[in-house]
């Protein structure tokens, strides 16, 4: 069984979000853009969470918005068809 979704989520952001330090004390609701998620580590992180997951983010979910916080990371997914393995 694959990791939760949120997880998986977390282990991309680690690699490829630039927040290295501290990103355990976020919460899923968490700003990660105040967390320090720079518009180039945004770009890393969504081509990053494309090859993770195997999908390609759409158009209109290519805003500041979808990658603000895990919780949001995890919705833009949901909606373009990546199951949570936990649920």
């Amino acid at each position: 069984m694959s990791a939760p979704l949120k997880v998986r989520i977390r282990t991309v952001l680690k690699s490829a979000g630039s927040l290295q330090n501290g990103l355990e004390a976020l919460g899923d609701d968490s700003d990660l853009h105040a967390a320090g998620l720079t518009s180039h580590a945004t770009v890393s992180l969504m081509l990053a969470l494309e090859e993770a997951f195997d999908v390609e983010f759409p158009d209109r979910l290519l805003r500041r918005k979808t990658f603000s916080s895990i919780d949001a990371i995890a919705e833009a997914l949901a909606e373009i068809g990546v199951r949570d393995e936990a649920a």
